[in-house]
C-alpha cells in the first residue's frame, strides 16, 4: 500500500504536459486514440507553445520505447497524434518540434516492419504539405532522400507489399521535394547528391511499371487497382519535380535520366527513353526545351564510339524531343545543334566504311552496316524535325550550312583528272543532299532570290551534272521544294497526257517582281541544267517524273511570258536532243525524253490558252497514238514498255514544229524571233563534273551566240579549238612564268637584306623622285584652268598662256545664253 501511495504521490508530481501526454493513450491500443483527452492536449499546446517541444520530445521517447517493445498499437497512436499537432500548431516554437517529429518518423522508416515504414512515410507527407511560417536553418532532409530512394527499389517477397512499400517511397520523395525545393535556406534538392537518387528511384518504378503493365491484367483488376497504380503516381511526382526546375536545374534533373538509360542499356529498346523525355520535354517550362536538347546532342557526342544501336536510341529521341519543343528547340546556338548531327552522319559513314570505330580492324567493336544506314536515316529524318521549327530566314542559314559540308569536286574536293569521286565522299554527298530535302521540304518563301542566293543555288545545280543518279534525283527533289510555294508537286507526280488540265486545280498566282528577277538571273541556268540532265544515259522513269515535275512547277511558279517562250524552246531542244545521233542515248532514254517533251508541251500550251497553239500539239500528240504510242509517256513509262528497234527515221509528222509553234504563238503577241530560235545550252566550267569525256580527249568549246533578228539560224564563227596540246603548253608557260616571278622576288628581298644602306637609300630617292614628278604633271593637268572664250596672251618667242578673264565679263553667242 505505501509503495501505491508513493507512485500515486509521484504520478500527481509529474509535469501537467507528461500526463496529457499519458492520457490520450488508452489500456487498450485497439481502442484507438482518447478523443476528448486529444483535445486537451491539444488546447494546451496552444495555450502553452513554450511547451511544444517538451510535448514532442515526451512523445518521441514513448514511440522509441515502444517499437523497441513491439507495441505497434501504441505507435501509431502516437503518430496520429503527433500529426494532429503538428497541423494544429503554427508557432514560432514549432521548429523545435518538428524536429522530435522528424526524429520520429526517421525511427519509424529505419524499422524492418513494412507497416512502420508506410507509417512514418504518411506522417512525412502530412507534414511535407504544411506551410511552415518560420524558416529553418539547421534542418536536414538527407537521410529521407536516401531512405525513401530505397523504398522505391524494395524487393519484398510479397508483391502486394513490395507495391505499397514502392509507392511510399515515392510519395515521401514527392514530399521531400515540396518541402524543400522552393525553400532557399533548406539543403538544395537539385544538387547531383540529391537528383542521383532522386530520379533513378522514380525511373526505375516508371520502367517496372511498364512491364507489369504488358502482362495485360483483367479489366476488373485494372479498374479495381487503377487509383493504386505506381507508374501513374510515379510520372505525376516526375513531373511535378521537372516543373518545378529553374533554369540553372535543369542539367542536374536531366544527366541522372542520361545516366540511367546508359546504365540500363535503354536507348537500343527506343520506347522508354523516348517515353521519359516526352514527360521532360512535356513537364519542363518551354523556355527551357534547348536546354535538354543541347544535353541530349551532347551525350550523343559523348556515344560518339559506342554501338549503332545506342546512337540510334539518343538520336530518336531527339527527334521526338524536337516536335514538342517547337520553335524552342534549337535556341540560341542553331547551326552547333546542326553542326553535331552533321558531323554524326559523317561519322556514321566513316565507321561504315571502314568496319570499326578506330579505323582499324584490330581488336574493336565488329559494325553492322545495315544498323548504321538505320543510324543515318534517323539523323537525316531529326535534322529535317529541327529545321521544320525555324523561320524561314534561319532555315535558309541552315541550307547553306549544310551546302558548304557538302565535298563539290573541283571546288572543296580536289581530284587527279579521269578519277572517279571516292566512294565515302560519295556516300557523304548522298546523305548530305537527303539532309538538305529533309530540310527544304515545306520550304515557304516570298523573295526567291534572297532565300536562294547564288553562294547556295550554283553548288546545288553543279550536282545535276555528276554522274550519279542518286545524287542528280536528290537535287531535283530539293529544287522542286524550294520551288514549290501553292502546294502543286503533288499533281505533277506522274508523267501523263492530261487533255483538261482544270482537273489538277493547280494554284496559279501571278509572278511577282522578285519572282521575275529570280528568273531573269537564273532561269537560263535552270533550263541548262535540266537539258544537261536529260542526256544522262543513268536516267530512270524516277528521274524523267521528277524533271517532269519541275519543268511544270517553273511555267506554274514563276513564268511571265519571257519564261513561258525559253520554256518551249527548252522542250523544243530535248526533242531534237532525242533525235540527235552524237548522243549515247539509249533507245529508251530517247523515247522517254520525247515523251517528256510531248506531255510537257501538251500542259504548256493549255496554261497559255493559245487555240492554235493548242490544235498543233494535240494534233501531233494523235498521230503519235496512232502510230509512235512508244513516244508518249503512257506508252514508255511502263514496267516493261515496248521499244522500237530504232529511232534513226523518225516521221515529222510524229514531231513538234518549232516554226509552226513560233507561227502561232506569234500571232497572240509572243516574241516570235526568240521562239524560232532554236535552244542551246552554253558550256561552262561545270560540265567538268559530269566526267563524260576524259582530259585525253580532245575538248573543244564552241560558243553560240543567238540571234533574235532572224528566225533562221546563221553561220557562227567557231571559236578557237583547245586540245591537249594547248593545254599543256599553256601549263608549262604558267609554270615558267611562276619560276621568273619567284626569283625576281628572291633577288629584290636578298638586296634588301645585303645591300649597304646608302645604296637602298638612293634607290628609294630616286624612285620617290619618279614618283613626285609624276605627280606633279597629274596635278598640272588637272589644276590647269579651263579655256576662255576671251582668247590667249602672247608671251613673246611664240609662247602662249591662257588668260583668265571672270565669268561676268565672257561673252557669249546668243544661243548659249538662257
Amino acid at each position: 500500500m505505501f509503495f501505491l501511495w508513493v507512485c500515486g504521490c509521484c504520478g500527481a508530481l509529474r509535469p501537467r504536459y507528461k500526463r496529457l501526454v499519458d492520457n490520450i493513450f488508452p489500456e487498450d491500443p485497439e481502442d484507438g486514440l482518447v478523443k476528448a483527452n486529444m483535445e486537451k492536449l491539444t488546447f494546451y499546446a496552444l495555450s502553452a507553445p513554450e511547451k511544444l517541444d517538451r510535448i514532442g520530445a515526451y512523445l518521441s521517447e514513448r514511440l522509441s520505447r515502444d517499437v523497441a517493445r513491439h507495441r505497434y498499437g501504441y505507435v501509431c497512436i502516437a503518430m496520429e497524434a503527433l500529426d494532429q499537432l503538428l497541423m494544429a500548431c503554427h508557432c514560432q516554437s514549432i521548429n523545435l518540434f518538428v524536429e522530435s517529429f522528424l526524429k520520429m518518423v526517421r525511427k519509424l522508416l529505419e524499422s524492418d516492419k513494412p507497416n512502420l515504414q508506410i507509417l512514418g512515410t504518411n506522417s512525412f507527407v502530412k507534414f511535407a504539405n504544411i506551410e511552415e511560417d518560420t524558416p529553418s536553418y539547421h534542418r536536414s532532409y538527407d537521410f529521407f532522400v536516401s531512405r525513401f530512394s530505397e523504398m522505391c527499389h524494395s524487393n519484398y517477397e510479397d508483391p502486394d507489399i513490395r507495391t505499397k512499400i514502392r509507392m511510399a517511397g515515392i510519395k515521401g520523395l514527392q514530399g521531400v521535394v515540396r518541402k524543400t525545393v522552393n525553400d532557399e535556406l533548406q539543403a538544395n534538392i537539385w544538387d547531383p547528391q540529391h537528383m542521383d537518387k532522386i530520379v533513378p528511384s522514380l525511373l526505375f518504378n516508371l520502367q517496372s511499371g511498364e512491364r507489369t503493365e504488358s502482362r495485360s491484367p483483367s479489366p476488373l483488376q485494372a479498374s479495381e487497382k487503377e487509383k493504386e497504380s505506381p507508374v501513374e503516381l510515379t510520372e505525376r511526382c516526375f513531373r511535378e519535380l521537372l516543373g518545378r526546375a529553374a533554369y540553372g536545374n535543369i542539367k542536374n534533373a536531366v544527366s541522372p535520366v542520361l545516366m540511367h538509360m546508359d546504365n540500363h542499356s535503354l536507348w537500343e529498346g527506343k520506347i522508354f527513353a523516348v517515353r521519359c523525355f516526352k514527360i521532360i520535354m512535356y513537364s519542363i517550362q518551354s523556355q527551357h526545351s534547348h536546354l535538354v536538347i543541347q544535353q541530349l546532342l551532347g551525350h550523343l557526342d559523348a556515344n560518339s564510339k559506342n554501338s549503332a544501336k545506342v546512337r540510334a536510341g539518343i538520336v530518336e529521341v531527339l527527334l521526338e524531343a524536337a516536335a514538342i519543343a517547337a520553335s524552342g528547340s534549337v535556341g540560341p546556338t542553331v547551326l552547333e545543334v546542326f553542326n553535331t548531327l552533321l558531323r554524326q552522319l559523317r561519322l556514321s559513314v566513316d565507321y561504315e566504311l571502314t568496319g570499326s570505330y578506330d579505323g582499324t580492324n584490330i581488336g574493336t567493336q565488329i559494325i553492322k552496316a545495315h544498323e548504321e544506314r538505320q543510324l543515318q536515316e534517323a539523323v537525316i529524318r531529326t535534322i529535317g524535325s529541327f529545321a521544320n521549327t525555324l523561320p524561314t530566314y534561319q532555315r535558309s542559314e541552315v541550307m547553306l550550312f549544310i551546302m558548304g559540308k557538302i565535298p563539290v569536286p573541283g571546288v572543296n574536293l580536289t581530284l587527279p583528272p579521269n578519277e572517279l569521286v571516292p566512294q565515302g565522299t560519295q556516300m557523304i554527298q548522298i546523305m548530305l543532299l537527303k539532309s538538305l530535302v529533309q530540310v527544304t521540304m515545306g520550304f515557304q518563301t516570298t523573295n526567291m532570290l534572297t532565300a536562294l542566293p547564288d553562294t547556295f543555288l550554283d553548288p546545288l545545280l553543279s550536282f545535276s551534272l555528276i554522274n550519279h543518279p542518286e545524287v542528280r534525283l536528290l537535287v531535283l527533289q530539293i529544287l522542286l521544294s524550294l520551288i514549290d510555294r501553292h502546294d502543286n508537286r503533288p499533281k505533277f507526280a506522274t508523267v501523263c497526257i492530261i487533255s483538261d488540265i482544270s482537273v489538277l486545280k493547280l494554284k496559279v498566282d501571278k509572278c511577282s517582281r522578285q519572282d521575275n528577277l529570280f528568273m531573269k538571273k537564273h532561269g537560263q541556268h535552270l533550263c541548262r541544267h535540266i537539258y544537261l540532265g536529260c542526256k544522262e544515259q543513268s536516267s530512270s522513269q524516277q528521274h524523267y517524273e521528277t524533271l517532269y515535275a519541275l519543268l511544270g512547277l517553273l511555267c506554274v511558279e514563276l513564268a511571265n511570258e519571257e519564261v513561258v517562250v525559253d520554256l518551249i524552246r527548252l522542250a523544243l531542244a530535248l526533242q531534237d536532243l532525242a533525235l540527235c545521233t552524237d548522243e549515247d542515248l539509249t533507245i529508251y532514254n530517247r523515247c522517254a525524253v520525247h515523251a517528256l517533251s510531248a506531255a510537257y508541251l501538251n500542259l504548256i500550251c493549255q496554261l497559255t490558252t493559245v487555240p492554235a497553239f493548242c490544235q498543233h500539239i494535240h494534233e501531233v500528240i494523235e498521230v503519235r497514238q496512232k502510230e509512235s504510242p512508244y513516244l508518249l509517256p503512257e506508252g514508255i513509262f511502263l514496267e516493261c514498255p515496248t521499244l522500237p528497234p530504232s529511232l534513226e527515221r523518225v516521221e515529222s509528222g510524229v514531231l513538234f514544229l518549232q516554226s509552226k509553234i513560233a507561227e502561232v504563238l506569234g500571232g497572240s503577241g509572243y516574241n516570235t524571233d526568240r521562239l524560232a530560235t532554236p535552244y542551246v545550252p552554253q558550256c561552262t566550267d561545270e560540265d567538268r563534273l559530269s566526267k563524260r569525256k576524259s582530259i585525253g580527249e580532245t575538248i573543244s568549246l564552241q560558243v553560240e551566240v543567238e540571234s533574235r533578228n532572224s528566225p533562221e539560224k546563221e553561220e557562227r564563227t567557231p571559236a578557237e579549238e583547245i586540245t591537249f596540246e594547248t593545254l599543256k603548253s599553256a601549263i608549262v608557260d604558267s609554270a615558267g612564268m611562276e619560276e621568273q616571278e619567284r626569283e625576281r622576288r628572291r633577288q629584290v628581298v636578298e638586296k634588301f637584306q645585303k645591300a649597304p644602306f646608302e645604296e637602298i637609300a638612293a634607290h628609294c630617292g630616286a624612285r620617290a623622285t619618279m614618283l613626285q614628278s609624276k605627280l606633279n604633271q597629274i596635278f598640272e593637268i588637272t589644276i590647269r584652268p579651263p579655256p576662255s572664250p576671251s582668247g590667249t596672251i602672247s608671251l613673246g618667242y611664240g609662247q602662249s598662256q591662257s588668260r583668265s578673264v571672270p565669268i561676268y565679263e565672257m561673252k557669249f553667242p546668243d544661243l548659249c545664253v538662257y
